[in-house]
């Protein structure tokens, strides 16, 4: 069952709180606008921040369907929005053939009608029957400029034009969430049609909250040094700094190995949980990793 959209920015954040997503103000506010006024949320960030969970929250919270549209390098509209089911065509152009029953203009309206329409992430969005659904473009920085600019029919007028069919429209716009790493420079005609939110990594009071939710087992303590030393991780000049999910990962990842607290050998045999370059982990093991394991209980013990 569909719940309706959160009248408030403070229903927002428990909207958000309720599936353990531990957002800020800011963050919940850009949601609450992006919901009232119907138009998409363009979050960017660093990976890992938990930019791409939002909109899943988002639809499991308000019982939603989630379309996600992951973007890469040279996608176009076939695999976006639609395209034609070739193989049905034929089969209905060699029936027709064989039938003789058809004009060469009756056969041509036929094959380009809906029923051959193959429907992709953008359509559907807009055709979605019953509540809108939850449409997550995911890593739209990873996709070419000119897909960007095919986005801006969608985006502003909720509308794909089918040369052979016409405009469809949508009845009413889905939830759109786009995401974007900042690998590339996203155009301002994308922004200027969406609500703009920048994911930060969170401080240690909210990263401490996020493993009380996604890592339960872990012990106080445990997750006190996992937060302060992932922290101090972040002020080093990394190729690849560790997100939240890499935070959750490792303390996981440690309470699966029984430990209830740091040290240097267990951080040592485990940085390739948080770090995914091997330049990083160089840098981190040995004596750094010692020094960081210290200063983190210290300020565990402080906290």
């Amino acid at each position: 069952m569909s719940r309706s959209l959160p009248k408030s920015i403070d229903e927002t954040h428990k909207l958000l709180g309720e599936a353990d997503y531990v957002a800020d103000r800011s963050l919940a506010t850009a949601l609450y606008l992006s919901l009232a006024m119907q138009r998409p949320l363009f979050l960017e960030g660093e990976a890992g921040v938990g930019k791409t969970e939002i909109a899943k929250v988002l639809a499991t919270s308000l019982g939603r369907e989630l379309i996600r549209l992951q973007c890469y390098e040279g996608m176009d509209i076939a695999q976006a929005a639609y395209e034609w089911n070739y193989s049905r065509q034929m089969i209905e152009i060699r029936m027709a053939e064989a039938e003789g029953v058809k004009s060469r203009e009756g056969l041509a309206q036929d094959i380009f009608s809906e029923k051959f329409l193959v429907r992709r992430p953008l359509l559907r969005a807009l055709q979605g029957t019953g509540a809108p659904p939850v449409l997550l473009i995911d890593e739209l920085d990873r996709t070419d400029e000119p897909f960007e600019a095919y986005l801006l029919e969608v985006l502003s007028d909720w509308q794909i034009t089918v040369p052979e069919i016409g405009t469809i429209r949508a009845a009413e716009p889905p939830l759109v969430v786009i995401t974007s790493n900042r690998t590339r420079e996203i155009h301002d005609a994308v922004k200027r049609r969406c609500f703009y939110h920048w994911v930060d990594y969170p401080d240690a009071a909210r990263e401490l909250e996020i493993l009380k939710r996604k890592a339960p087992k872990a012990a106080a303590a445990l997750s006190k040094e996992v937060v302060a030393f992932v922290q101090r991780l972040r002020g080093i000049d990394l190729f690849k700094l560790p997100g939240v999910a890499e935070t959750v990962d490792w303390a996981n990842c440690l309470v699966a190995l029984d430990r209830i607290t740091l040290d240097p050998e267990t951080v040592n045999n485990t940085l390739g949980v948080l770090l995914k370059y091997q330049d990083d982990i160089e840098r981190i093991a040995g004596e750094e990793a010692a020094r960081l394991v210290t200063e983190s209980k210290a300020a565990a013990v402080s906290a």
